[in-house]
């Protein structure tokens, strides 16, 4: 039974997809993809978006350090309550503490951390909200890449170069990428995207 538990049996185990970058890097894009396709191969999926989590479950937190760490920490807890109970949430946040994504990978145990690559003046044009130029302005502060730090992983099991590559290309590599690392079954029928060479795994 695909997808779910049957009576009397286990359903695939779950496991958390961690998409840090910078803010307008194209993490919740990449997401919404890898929805979509693990949906279509019967898994039981959620999205955990930075910025929608923080309308409701981190109302209460600004844009400090100590917010940030409570923030990924909230998201760490809901995310590890899903992939325990066979789902896969994907979470989409800037994350931008090596701290906070070491916490969240040992709360949650099965753990793939996606380095979406994005350079700061592409992130910069992309930015529909304006963000950047605001900070860049001095009208916010904070800013992660500008007047904060962003701390790009070290070992990611998953970079993703997501100026060459589409979204679609880029969700396609994550998913050959985790064949290979034996977290979803072989789908013969796709191949990873051109330019997209598997890495050596880090666990």
């Amino acid at each position: 039974m695909t997808g779910a538990t049957a009576a009397g049996s286990r359903g695939p185990e779950g496991f958390c997809l961690w998409l840090t970058g910078l803010p307008s890097a194209g993490k919740t894009t990449i997401g919404r993809v890898l929805v979509e396709r693990l949906r279509a191969r019967g898994r039981f999926v959620e999205l955990l978006d930075g910025d929608e989590i923080r309308k409701g479950l981190s109302a209460d937190l600004g844009f400090d350090r100590a917010s940030r760490e409570a923030h990924a920490g909230r998201v760490t807890f809901v995310a590890k309550l899903l992939a325990r109970n066979g789902a896969i949430p994907i979470v989409a946040l800037i994350s931008p503490y090596r701290t906070s994504r070491a916490r969240a990978r040992a709360e949650i145990g099965r753990f793939v951390e996606i380095y979406v690559n994005t350079p700061l003046e592409v992130c910069e044009r992309r930015d529909v909200k304006g963000l950047y130029r605001r900070a860049r302005a001095g009208e916010i502060h904070e800013m992660t890449g500008i007047d904060d730090p962003y701390e790009p992983p070290e070992h990611p099991e998953i970079t993703v170069d997501a100026v060459k590559l589409r979204p679609e290309e880029s969700a396609a590599q994550i998913l050959h990428e985790l064949e290979r690392l034996g977290l979803l079954p072989a789908d013969d029928g796709r191949r990873p995207p051109a330019g997209a060479p598997a890495r050596p795994s880090t666990t």
